[in-house]
């Protein structure tokens, strides 16, 4: 087993801030178990108010549309006049910097670790590793794509058999997440893996806003759910589903209902857009369609405003 962290943040048992959960002395699973309940009750009670929009975080069952839907979210914050950033933390699916028009990817931040270090960082690692924040500009060029307000970076891929797991990556994502401090109108999309295994790592806890991802499907809407509790599990309040390839207004309605019976708050629907499917296919940026305009009027549910 690796390196105990804290959820919490704290260096050592029974140190400032310690609540006294038991999960750095849990043995077994069962006590793993009612630990995770107490950090969970404790988050939930103490959770900060989450702020303006600045740290996102797309996720949701494998194959929803959530490297289509980041496209968007992060096209309608640009032409809102928001300093884009993009992150590419899915070690899976190739080809997102494509979609935002970039014909080439930048460097991986995964090529910060030292190949045979178990983790450790390389040299040349201070922009990331040294420090309590770090903005945009600390960025080293060649691991950020720029054009305009727009910005991409990506976390890394697996290629080849036995190049190693995701769990270095995770970790390099979750500093990125709590060291990054933006400016007022910067904002961070960030494209997670499927699934909920970065939130058994604890990637989500440094952002303030979770968007799930839903198709009409029941395996969706189930892990919409547990997503949520996960997400609440972390002090993240602000945790809403966007219902996306919607064919129908009954569709919504039926979508809705079930996401209400499992507790989680819909922040907008994206209908199906044959413009964003053959976009997805052609790995190209979507042009216009209905799909964009959707994502718009989500953005400014996110953001709080009301159509004038």
């Amino acid at each position: 087993m690796g390196i105990f962290h804290c959820p919490l943040g704290v260096a050592f048992y029974d140190d400032e801030g310690c609540i006294d959960c038991g999960l750095c002395a849990a043995e077994t699973q069962e006590e793993m178990v009612e630990a995770s309940k107490k950090i969970r009750a404790f988050l939930k009670a103490n959770g900060p108010n989450p702020g303006p929009v600045k740290k996102m975080v797309v996720c949701g069952k494998g194959g929803v549309g959530k490297s289509s839907l980041t496209t968007l979210l992060a096209g309608a914050f640009l032409r809102r006049g928001y300093r884009t950033c993009v992150l590419d933390t899915d070690e899976s699916n190739p080809g997102l910097s494509r979609f935002f028009g970039f014909e080439k990817e930048p460097k991986s931040l995964i090529t910060l670790l030292s190949r045979f270090s178990a983790g450790n960082a390389s040299p040349g690692t201070e922009w990331l590793t040294g420090g309590d924040t770090l903005s945009l500009e600390d960025i080293p060029s060649e691991f950020i794509l720029s054009h305009q307000n727009l910005k991409f970076m990506m976390v890394g891929k697996i290629k080849d058999p036995f190049q190693g797991c995701a769990c270095s990556m995770a970790d390099i994502t979750r500093d990125l997440m709590r060291k990054l401090d933006l400016k007022e109108k910067e904002v961070i999309v960030v494209d997670m893996e499927a699934g909920v295994e970065s939130f058994g790592r604890g990637v989500e806890r440094n952002v303030d806003t979770v968007l799930i991802i839903v198709e009409p499907s029941y395996e969706s809407m189930a892990l919409a759910g547990k997503i949520v509790y996960m997400s609440e599990g972390m002090g993240i309040c602000r945790v809403k589903a966007i219902l996306n390839k919607v064919p129908s207004e009954s569709m919504r309605e039926k979508m809705t209902a079930e996401l209400e019976k499992r507790g989680v708050q819909v922040a907008g629907t994206v209908r199906f857009d044959p413009e964003l499917s053959e976009a997805g296919f052609e790995g190209r940026e979507p042009g216009e369609g209905i799909a964009r305009e959707d994502m718009a009027a989500i953005v400014r549910e996110l953001l709080g405003e009301t159509d004038s």
